[in-house]
């Protein structure tokens, strides 16, 4: 059984304003958007709770101590490497679906992100990083002399 991607678009021209317009407003499947000199980049979503904010990324077969997370001057950054070493090759033929490599992510914090109280624990593949809120300062009443 051979599997073919789906293309709803592929029977308009290649060379077409139509074609230039769907491909600017819808991703293709084939293309995987990764920063400059990094071979993947790990899907994520990010949720914000009432003291904190949350950040699942899918790391699977990435090892915890591969990990490098940092936050610094409001940006998160998330890094690492996945390393697979069994590689099945069979009369010159190799298949290795799976991504390996460094991965690259980084994040704008809001200002009431709390630098100092960053956590971050990998599970099942899943890493999760909990950033603590700030309280924010209430806004002071100065009075005005005359």
């Amino acid at each position: 059984m051979n599997l073919t991607s789906y293309d709803p678009y592929r029977m308009v021209p290649r060379n077409s304003d139509i074609n230039r317009l769907l491909d600017s407003l819808m991703p293709r499947f084939e293309r995987e958007e990764t920063a400059a000199g990094y071979d993947w980049a790990p899907a994520v979503d990010i949720k914000e709770e009432e003291n904190s904010y949350i950040i699942h990324a899918d790391v699977p077969g990435v090892k915890p101590e591969d990990i490098d997370v940092s936050l610094e001057d409001g940006i998160l950054t998330i890094c690492g490497e996945r390393q697979f070493n069994n590689e099945e090759t069979r009369d010159n033929y190799r298949r290795v679906e799976r991504v390996r490599g460094t991965f690259y992510r980084r994040f704008t914090m809001p200002d009431i992100a709390d630098q100092d109280k960053v956590t971050a624990r990998c599970n099942d593949g899943v890493l999760k990083v909990v950033i603590e809120k700030q309280e924010r300062a209430l806004p002071k009443k100065i009075a005005v002399n005359s």
